[in-house]
Formats: C-alpha cells, structure tokens, sequence
C-alpha cells in the first residue's frame, strides 16, 4: 500500500511540475507576444511618420494595452520615450527584456539590370522622401505609407486636397534621382516650399536623414520575474510523500491486522481447529467479513457435529440389532437353540430393520444432496389420502386405531403424487406407533390461500414442548432411552421434510402432551379454474378451514409451526 501511495505522490507531483512548467511556459510565450507586439507598433509609427516624432502617443496606447513599463534608448544613451515619464513618476530600472527597434526598410534588389544603380536611386528616393514626410508631417499634413517594389517605403497625401502635396519631390541636386522623380520634382505647391527648401539644403550637406535605431526596454528592473523555483516543489512534494507514506503504514497495518488474524483463524480451521474465532465488532467491511468467517466456522462445526452425531446414531440403531443377529447366530451355532421358525422369524425381522435404516439412510442423503429425482403434475390430495388410509388400514385395526379421511372435495398441488405419499406414509407410521388402542388417526386436505394444506391428526401421547424443535432431526426419538419398544429407525420425519421442502413447501408440527399431535405439509395449491375445472363446485375445505379459529402457518426459521389466528 505504500509503494501505491509513493506512486500515486510521485504521479501527482509529476503532473503539478508539467503543469507548471507550461504555465511559465505560457507566461514566456505571452511576454514574447507582448515584445513583438510592442517592437511591431513602434517600427510602424517609425515607418509612419519617418522619424521617431510623437511616439510619445504610441506609447501611451501600447502602456494601455500590456500594461508593461516600455522605454527608448537611441544609440547615444539619451532617453527618447518613458511611460514612466508619461505617467508622471520617477523612472525605475529597465526591465530584461531589452530588443532593438530597427525603423529602416529592408531593400528589394531586382532580378535584373543594374542592381548597383536601383540600389543609389533607392537610397535618394529613401532619403528624399523621409525628410520630405518629416518636414510634411510637422506641418499637419495627413500622409499614407505606400512600399515600392524595392521595398522602400514613399509617403503619399492621404486626401485630394489640393494644398496637398501631390506627390511632390525636391529639386534635382544629384544625379541619382529617378526619371520619375526628376519629371516629378519641382511640383509641390507654394505650402510645401519651405519643406522642399530644407530637403535640398539637408540633401546638400549629405546630412543623416533615417530614424535612428532604438533600444527597446520593457518592464521594470523592480518587478517580479516569472520563474519556477524547484525548491518549494521539492519540500512540499517531500512534506507529502512522507505524510502519504504514514497514513498509508498506518491505514494498511490497521487493515492487515484484521485480515492477517482472519488467515491466521483460516490455517488453525484447515489444521481441525473448529473453536477459533475471530473479533467482529466494527460495522466497516472487515467487520462484516469477520462476521461472515464466523458464521462459516459455525456452520462448518455444526456440520462436523452432525456428521458425529449421524455416524453415533447409525452405529447406536444398527448395534442392536446386529448384536442380536450375533447371538442368535452363535447361538445356533454352538446348539444352544434349536432352529425354529419362530428363531428364523425374528431373525428375519432385524433383518429387515437394518435394512430399513440402510435404505432411509441412503434415501435421506439422496434428498440432502438434491439427487432424488421428482415427477411433479397436478395431484388431488383429497384422493392421495384416500389411497394411503387404504394402505395403512391393515396395520390401524391391528392397532386398534380408526383411521379416517376428512376432505370436502378436491384440493388440489403441485406435487410427485408417490413422494407426497410416502412423506404421509411416514406420518401415519409415526402416529399409529404413538397411538395407544382405542384411539384415532385423522387425514385432511384443505386449501388455504395459495397453500395445499395435509393434516394428520392423532390423539397419541403427543410430544413435550421442548422437543417440538427436534422432531425433525435426523435419528431423534421422543423416547430418551431409544428402546426398541419405540420401533422406527428416526429418519422418517426428516425425510418427510426433506421431500415436502424440495417441493417449495414446509412441515410443521404441534402437539399437547396426552392429548396427541398434529403435522401439517404445506404444498403448492393449484387452482381448480387452471386446470379448465369451471363446471366443479368450489371447494368448502377452503370455506371451511377459513372459518376455523386457529391455522398452524410453518416458520421457515423454525421447525415446529406457529399458531396464529386465521
């Protein structure tokens, strides 16, 4: 966890340098913007105006646009222009950015003829037509650059009025003045005169006429400059890794604690320890693991323990009678009984009895495991009891038991008819061995809302309340001795449930002691309508089981049912 946490600082520190980096990036590409933008604008006023005269103006505009400090040197150390002096404050040191302002035009050469000759007649043109413009413009007049094709500006009037210039040019003092010049000089209007005599008298003397180059300064040496300072980076990023890295020791040993006790409990259970567990207070998801391992260590002891109680209850039920089956064996066999049929007879009887509990033992781990295999179809349970009271009837009057069917009509499930009937064989088994002579076994069916109920009623000992939960385990009797007297092999109820639960339904029992005990399977209903059986009468079961005072609802949660008023 904290190689992550390390990773995930030095991804975040990685992503706040590039960010940064391109902010001063950014900021270094503005300011580079900002100085060609100011260089451009002077070099324009520059080729303008042909001289360097009112860039007080453009400076004041640019000041107002950038917002920088912008001031001009000539080559002589004089001070041209300073917005500080504009602004009427006391000039600061010169900023870094220092860039030279050159006004001059770069010249074209032709491609052809006398290259030596363009280029003399363009340093006149260049020469005549600045002073000219500079001369012009001090007199107010409005004037437009135009660039020839030698790539040396020449200034044009700016209207047709007619005290323009009108293209005028000095009197001829050279001979490298142009045709076009020399037809054109000598035109200017009497207003230009004094101009034209100053460009003569300029041109005479060979005196310096271009603007001069100017160094560019901009910002103030005052102010801060834009850099990216490794060192706080470092320190926070330091700072932050080593606070990342202990919250992440401490978060992950608060985590692994947990979880290195769950394994450690997991190992002890692998290696047959089934009492370890583990804490689970908290309501976080470790928490909630811990209480999940300890429902699995739970279970997994409970299951052991019913493996051992199973394996203790099969030796227990099959000791018996194979110690009969011994003695009878030996006995006969060392000719202290004689071979009777009566011998062969009860001989046969254990027998049987073994294999009784072999095969419930087998049908009752088939049923665990889902592996019996089911036909289910619509069944009437109103016949179905018929047909077992019919089956049982032999054994209830050897018993001295009445065993009587109560049903109203059809009822109607779900269900495998030979399992249902089996799962109520095994109760009117169960009830004919508790039912004493001169009692009863009562079989109903009745529907109550989308439930099939079947009811077999006895009025034998019945069962004590504590052990009402019991009655479905597997290899329980009531009987604490578990003597023979009892008979049974103590699987038959909890095969009942198993069938009656692979059916989607429940089993539940109820009982007063002396008074006897009834078990309930709720099934599946089926309506009689569904099955196209509009002609039949309503089922009064229905009717009258709703007018009944008290319905056994099986708990899911529980073995035993739950009276509640219906």
């Amino acid at each position: 966890m904290a190689l992550v946490a390390l990773a995930a600082i030095g991804g975040t520190v990685a992503l706040t340098w590039w960010q940064a980096r391109d902010q001063v990036s950014d900021a270094a590409s503005a300011s580079r913007e900002t100085t060609e933008l100011i260089q451009g604008r002077l070099r324009e006023h520059a080729l303008r105006n042909a001289s360097w005269q009112g860039v007080d103006g453009t400076l004041r505009w640019l000041r107002q646009q950038t917002g920088q400090r912008i001031r001009l040197v000539d080559p002589f150390g004089e001070v041209v222009a300073d917005t500080d002096h504009l602004d009427r404050r006391a000039a600061r040191p010169p900023g870094s950015v220092a860039v030279f302002v050159d006004p001059l035009p770069e010249l074209v050469l032709p491609d052809g003829g006398d290259r030596r000759a363009a280029t003399v007649a363009a340093i006149g043109a260049y020469r005549s037509d600045t002073l000219l413009s500079v001369c012009l413009l001090g007199y107010g007049y409005d004037l437009v650059v135009v660039t020839g094709a030698d790539g040396v500006p020449r200034h044009r009037p700016a209207t047709d009025d007619p005290v323009a210039v009108d293209d005028c040019r000095p009197a001829p003092a050279d001979d490298w003045l142009l045709a076009d010049d020399r037809e054109e000089a000598g035109r200017c209007g009497p207003a230009q005169d004094d101009c034209l005599r100053e460009v003569f008298r300029r041109q005479v003397t060979a005196a310096e006429v271009a603007p001069h180059t100017l160094l560019l300064t901009i910002g103030a040496g005052d102010e801060p400059v834009r850099v990216l300072d490794t060192g706080p980076v470092l320190l926070i990023t330091l700072l932050v890794a080593l606070l990342a890295t202990g919250a992440a020791l401490l978060i992950s040993r608060r985590v692994l604690r947990p979880i290195g006790t769950l394994t450690a409990a997991a190992r002890r259970m692998g290696d047959g320890d089934r009492e370890g567990r583990v804490p689970d207070d908290g309501r976080d998801e470790l928490a909630e693991l811990a209480r999940a391992f300890n429902q699995m260590a739970e279970s997994v002891r409970a299951a052991e323990d019913d493996q051992r109680r199973l394996i203790a209850d099969v030796a227990h039920e099959l000791r018996t009678p194979l110690g009969n089956l011994r003695g009878y064996l030996e006995a006969l066999q060392d000719g202290v009984l004689e071979p009777t049929p009566e011998l062969y007879a009860s001989l046969h009887d254990e027998v049987i009895l073994n294999q009784r509990i072999v095969g419930d033992l087998q049908e009752l781990a088939l049923a665990e495991a889902g592996a019996l295999v089911y036909h289910r179809a619509p069944a009437d349970l109103a016949e179905l009891l018929e047909t077992a009271r019919t089956a049982h009837r032999a054994a209830a009057e050897a018993a001295g038991v009445s065993l009587d069917v109560d049903t109203c009509g059809p009822v109607m499930a779900d269900a495998d008819t030979d399992r249902i009937r089996q799962a109520v064989g095994n109760l009117i088994s169960n009830a004919l061995r508790a039912t004493g002579p001169g009692g009863s076994i009562t079989l109903r069916a009745r529907t109550t809302g989308e439930r099939a109920v079947v009811e077999v009623t006895d009025t034998g000992t019945g069962i004590a309340a504590e052990h009402l939960p019991l009655v479905f385990d597997r290899l329980w009797r009531a009987d604490p001795a578990r003597g023979r007297g009892t008979g049974g092999s103590g699987l038959g109820l909890a095969i009942v449930r198993q069938i009656v639960r692979d059916h989607d339904g429940d089993v539940s029992a109820r009982s007063d002691v002396g008074a006897g005990t009834t078990f309930e399977l709720w099934l599946p209903a089926i309506s009689l309508l569904s099955l196209g059986a509009s002609g039949l009468s309503t089922n009064r079961c229905t009717d009258q089981a709703a007018a009944s005072t008290t319905t056994t609802v099986p708990d899911s949660s529980s073995q035993a049912g739950q009276p509640v008023q219906s």
